[in-house]
């Protein structure tokens, strides 16, 4: 790839609180041509409070592979490119993929900008064990692939993170609850950094009954800790 060829930043962007965003976020947002986005409408509202007026460009999931081959012609082209998603690191549960594996295949420059993710986040903050983990993102919405799912990871000797939606963490959690038991050990955490942030952990039993008695707007990542740990 010739020298002249752009840099794709993956930068990180706060997961509710705006004082996470970090400097060099700022910065790199600032300095590029273009930021690649999910929703022009989040993205704007997060350049605007930052003071920052940029040409943005939608690749969320169902455009991303049709969009590819543009935005790399930029890139070719010497432009400098940020990815952002709606909230969090770029590509975990969000578009992007496709993107950064066709500039690894062509040997154009891919930085990384750490920040906010709301997997590790949840992990940091939860008790369950840190040292090792599966990170499954969201499961399918349907009831039997989500138990299967739980039935062969039932065993699994590490802990288990999933992202899941206010629509569906009841039966997240229910499901769960069938194939792990009620002892379980789990760790729901919603609406992390934001005003009504709450963390429900303990037995999964305990949890579901929290949780039925609890609002369940906003977002949530959940973990279910291996069989034989306990608080």
């Amino acid at each position: 790839m010739p020298s002249s060829a752009g840099i794709l930043y993956i930068v990180a962007t706060p997961i509710g609180n705006l004082r996470d965003i970090s400097e060099r976020a700022i910065q790199t947002l600032r300095e590029c041509d273009l930021v690649v986005c999910e929703d022009t409408r989040v993205t704007g509202a997060l350049l605007a409070k930052l003071g920052i007026s940029k040409e943005m460009f939608v690749c969320e999931d169902s455009r991303e592979r049709r969009v590819c081959p543009v935005l790399l012609e930029k890139l070719r082209g010497g432009k400098n490119v940020a990815v952002v998603s709606d909230a969090g690191t770029p590509l975990v549960s969000d578009p992007g993929f496709r993107l950064v594996r066709a500039c690894r295949k062509e040997g154009i420059s891919v930085v990384p900008v750490p920040g906010a993710c709301a997997a590790m986040a949840a992990l940091s903050a939860s008790g369950l064990p840190c040292d090792s983990f599966l990170f499954a993102g969201f499961l399918p919405p349907k009831t039997s692939a989500r138990r299967n799912f739980f039935e062969k990871y039932k065993n699994f000797p590490h802990t288990l993170i999933f992202y899941e939606s206010p629509h569906r963490i009841d039966k997240f959690v229910s499901d769960a609850l069938e194939i792990f038991g009620e002892n379980r050990t789990v760790c729901i955490a919603k609406e992390m950094t934001k005003l009504h942030e709450a963390f429900f952990v303990g037995r999964l039993g305990d949890v579901l009954k929290a949780l039925l008695v609890a609002s369940l707007k906003g977002e949530f990542c959940a973990l279910i800790a291996p069989e034989d740990f306990e608080l």
